[in-house]
């Protein structure tokens, strides 16, 4: 259930929010319950507001994914979101854990991303295919433990189960990522992948935003690799 404890970052135009594992962010045809309407009844009985609550989705991130989201709370700023996304203007920055380091440690991926809608997942290939986008990333290796990495990935592009198919492609399934050739699930169903900051430039105020989301605290593995990042 979303708590105050959630929002990360808020003001009259904008609501940044820390997403747990499981949860999806808008509604889906089945019509499971979705963060997107927790937080309107957050915001209504909150504020107090006698007729609906408007929130605008601005970017999404997978179910098993934890981290960042950020909405819109006017029609003017999700306008603005909007357009900003789509010339990349807003920063995405991830962490992963991996099984298997990249090769090198540092670098740039760049792929071509077909999305497979009847099993709901995207292939990497090397050169463009029928139908393909072009998918970008850069990473860098954080920290080790005894047996997985931590990578910290700058988004480029927004392209569907991109940085799990990716990584997949070279070889550093993300942990837990089963559907991308992870070795084990995780208790949960959740992987390993966090949107761990968003930045970019208040579409109404002109001022710099920087919202960096607290890794999930039941896992241990987490702890480790946030105190081995800060």
């Amino acid at each position: 259930m979303f708590t105050k404890n959630d929002i990360l970052f808020e003001d009259n135009h904008l609501l940044v929010v820390n997403k747990r594992v499981g949860d999806l962010v808008q509604a889906d045809p089945e019509g499971n319950t979705a963060l997107e309407d927790e937080i309107k009844r957050f915001i209504k009985k909150r504020d107090s507001k006698p007729g609906d609550v408007f929130l605008g989705v601005v970017h999404r991130i997978d179910r098993p994914v934890s981290g960042a989201v950020l909405f819109a709370k006017t029609s003017k700023a999700l306008t603005r979101l909007n357009q900003m996304i789509k010339d990349r203007q807003v920063g995405k920055t991830y962490w992963a854990i991996v099984e298997e380091l990249p090769e090198p440690a540092e670098g740039t991926l760049t792929h071509h991303i077909v999305k497979d809608s009847k099993t709901n997942r995207s292939k990497a290939f090397s050169k463009p295919q029928s139908g393909s986008k072009e998918a970008v990333l850069d990473y860098r290796h954080v920290a080790s433990s005894a047996n997985y990495h931590l990578l910290e990935i700058d988004l480029k592009t927004g392209r569907h189960h991109q940085i799990r198919a990716q990584l997949s492609k070279v070889g550093s399934p993300i942990r837990g990522d089963l559907k991308y050739g992870a070795k084990r699930s995780m208790t949960g169903g959740g992987i390993s992948l966090h949107s761990r900051q968003i930045s970019f430039i208040h579409p109404v105020k002109q001022e710099p935003v920087q919202v960096t989301a607290p890794v999930p605290t039941d896992d241990n593995l987490w702890k480790f690799f946030a105190e081995a990042g800060s």
